[in-house]
């Protein structure tokens, strides 16, 4: 397993570390992002959805549990807090096997569904705008991706 840590001192630059990581991404790829309320997991996936050329703004599936975007590939955004003890099929694993790019927020709550190979992220808040995330590489291509963003 590989790592690697960033940090970002304001939204801007956790926009643009998302967008690096949306230009950076293949087909197939699954990314889970953990850290508290507030942590800015939705900001990441904001800008990880305009590296892939997603128009519409991209907001948090909390309600919703799923938002497809649509950018050089799908961009499945599924905030899996509410899930927490469900056990009935959702036909996510449907979606990471798909041709686009699958990002759970709140993973924890859904072990079940995540395959072997993956890019996690721990996002931790220092202060009201700086933040800390902790990349971890599971899988070949995922060690290629922090490669390229680091």
């Amino acid at each position: 397993m590989k790592n690697f840590t960033a940090y970002t001192e304001n939204v801007g630059e956790t926009h643009a570390l998302g967008e690096k990581i949306g230009r950076a991404v293949s087909e197939n790829m699954v990314l889970l992002l953990s850290g508290d309320l507030g942590a800015g997991k939705t900001t990441l996936t904001q800008g990880i959805a305009k590296g892939l050329g997603v128009r519409r703004n991209v907001t948090s599936p909390t309600f919703t549990i799923l938002k497809i975007y649509r950018g050089r590939m799908p961009l499945y955004h599924i905030d899996a807090y509410r899930l927490e003890g469900v056990s009935q099929d959702l036909g996510f694993e449907e979606l990471m096997e798909d041709d686009g790019l699958t990002v759970i927020e709140w993973s924890q709550f859904v072990p079940e569904i995540i395959p072997d190979e993956y890019l996690s992220v721990s996002i931790h808040l220092l202060d009201e705008d700086r933040r800390r995330f902790d990349f971890e590489a599971k899988g070949g291509r995922y060690e290629e991706l922090l490669e390229e963003l680091a």
